[in-house]
């Protein structure tokens, strides 16, 4: 390395941060992205060494947009191929029922939400936790889901 590379590289350890700001600004010629001071010198020190002997040859930029499209054409993929969650809302109609403590807890499916004791909550979790008194996924406490499928 030349020395006086090297000793920029050197410099911009030492600096403050508004400092290395103001070297962003000089070497991009643009405002600085908020970076953590660690990752604002790496990029620095990579924008100095890259004007003072040269950057990525044409070619391997190309592969690295080739790559990068490539990464996001199987990450459109795997989002339009992954299965919607089920519904767990049952029909409205359905009654659950639900002994905790020695008492029968009875709800009723209605549209948009749920009946429990003459209210109605718009989750059944809402309804666990006033049965319970602490915080439960409302399907799972009442047997619609497992606790294996509330993982997923």
């Amino acid at each position: 390395m030349e020395p006086t590379v090297l000793r920029q590289l050197t410099e911009l350890q030492a600096m403050p941060y508004p400092a290395l700001k103001d070297k962003w600004r000089g070497l991009y010629g643009t405002e600085p992205p908020a970076y953590k001071r660690e990752h604002m010198v790496r990029r620095l020190a990579y924008r100095i060494q890259e004007l003072a002997y040269g950057g990525l040859a044409d070619e391997t930029k190309a592969e690295l947009e080739r790559i990068a499209e490539e990464d996001e054409q199987r990450r459109q993929g795997a989002r339009a191929n992954r299965r919607k969650p089920k519904d767990t809302h049952p029909t409205p109609g359905t009654r659950l029922v639900r002994e905790w403590n020695g008492q029968r807890h009875e709800v009723t499916a209605v549209e948009g939400g749920f009946e429990y004791n003459g209210r109605k909550h718009r989750s059944l979790s809402a309804i666990a936790k006033s049965i319970t008194g602490a915080h439960w996924s409302g399907p799972q406490f009442f047997g619609l889901r497992t606790s294996k499928e509330a993982g997923k």
